[in-house]
């Protein structure tokens, strides 16, 4: 049986060699098809190179990071990291004024908290329609600003069986990976994981409390050299 790293790696090694295909010329002496030593090269390692970083690292965040840096993607360094996260901090401030959309700085780390009963209906994965202009506003900043690894966590209250809540906030965490993915967002960028009710950030005896612990939470983590 194959082992989900095993997966990615087979994945992402087919896809250097579809990159060495793409990256054929034609011989002046006998008229064939050839691919240079340079382009296998690239093509070659930015999927090994890959494959190692999803493979390698103590969390999905860190994987991701490895694996972008390792696939030719590059990362920040030093003290252009601050300015590149307060950049990306203002642009989504300005684009998320007003839409019920909470931007948190957490040192270099960026959260933007997105209520339940703004995102999605009660008890359903799919966004809501309304929601849409939102998330292309989150994508345009994430597209101008794309040495970030986007990490999107969904959670619930407790009210409920602890399994369906698990899945209905994985569900939601995955809803919004994939809305942003159809917006041109690198997927090697994108984690999605449901927390279900473990992790509130108010009591769950109120009302109140409830609709804040149901919600989505994208977190962008810079990728650092």
């Amino acid at each position: 049986m194959h082992t989900q790293g095993t997966i990615k790696l087979t994945a992402l090694l087919l896809g250097a060699s579809l990159a060495i295909t793409g990256c054929q010329t034609i011989d002046p002496y006998t008229g064939e098809q050839k691919t240079s030593n340079t382009a296998k090269g690239a093509a070659i390692g930015a999927g090994v190179g890959a494959a190692v970083g999803l493979i390698t690292g103590d969390s999905s965040s860190e994987r991701k990071k490895r694996a972008l840096i390792l696939a030719g993607a590059g990362g920040l360094a030093g003290g252009a990291v601050g300015n590149y996260m307060d950049r990306q901090e203002a642009k989504l401030r300005t684009q998320l004024q007003g839409t019920g959309v909470s931007v948190t700085r957490n040192g270099d780390n960026i959260i933007l908290n997105m209520p339940g009963n703004v995102t999605f209906m009660t008890n359903s994965a799919d966004i809501n329609a309304g929601f849409y202009q939102v998330l292309n506003s989150v994508a345009l900043v994430l597209k101008e600003f794309d040495k970030t690894v986007v990490d999107i966590a969904g959670h619930a209250d407790s009210t409920g069986p602890d399994d369906k809540n698990l899945e209905l906030s994985q569900r939601r965490a995955s809803s919004v990976s994939s809305y942003l993915g159809a917006q041109g967002i690198n997927p090697q960028r994108l984690i999605a994981t449901g927390y279900g009710e473990t992790r509130p950030i108010a009591s769950n005896d109120t009302p109140e409390g409830r609709s804040q612990n149901r919600r989505v939470e994208i977190t962008l983590l810079p990728v650092t050299q």
